[in-house]
């Protein structure tokens, strides 16, 4: 099992924070990672549990369902179909006040497809992670 972990503390307050990174189609705006659009609206909230987004770039694209979504806390999701090669993905975003901002911790724990190639997914995702975060934190500067 390989596990990312990045965070950054962004310059907003937790709820607009929650709120700019839990609207999916956003990430257009911001998260610099590829193309997002929703192929299925959650269950009792638009981007909430039972939600799946899907991203793209050329030649990839993968899809990730919300498993549960507590506003402005935590939410977490998995990856049902594409991507890179992983398996038994599990990822949780948790938002936290910190002074007149948020900390954003986002991890994910996965196994590799292809053995002995899970700390270049490992290196990916991190990277994914880290842009995505540094757009969000540009949003609020």
């Amino acid at each position: 099992m390989h596990t990312v972990k990045v965070e950054r503390r962004i310059n907003g307050p937790r709820t607009a924070v929650w709120e700019a990174y839990t609207d999916h189609v956003s990430w257009n705006d911001w998260a610099r990672i590829g193309k997002v659009r929703l192929a299925r609206e959650g269950d009792t909230a638009r981007n909430g549990v039972g939600c799946v987004r899907v991203i793209s770039n050329p030649g990839v694209s993968v899809e990730e369902e919300v498993l549960s979504f507590t506003p402005p806390e935590r939410m977490t999701y998995t990856v049902v179909k594409g991507g890179i090669p992983i398996k038994d993905h599990l990822g949780e975003v948790v938002f936290e006040d910190q002074g007149d901002g948020t900390l954003v911790r986002w991890n994910c724990r996965f196994n590799s497809k292809i053995p002995g190639l899970g700390w270049l997914w490992k290196l990916v995702v991190g990277k994914i992670f880290r842009d995505a975060l540094g757009g969000l934190d540009r949003k609020f500067s």
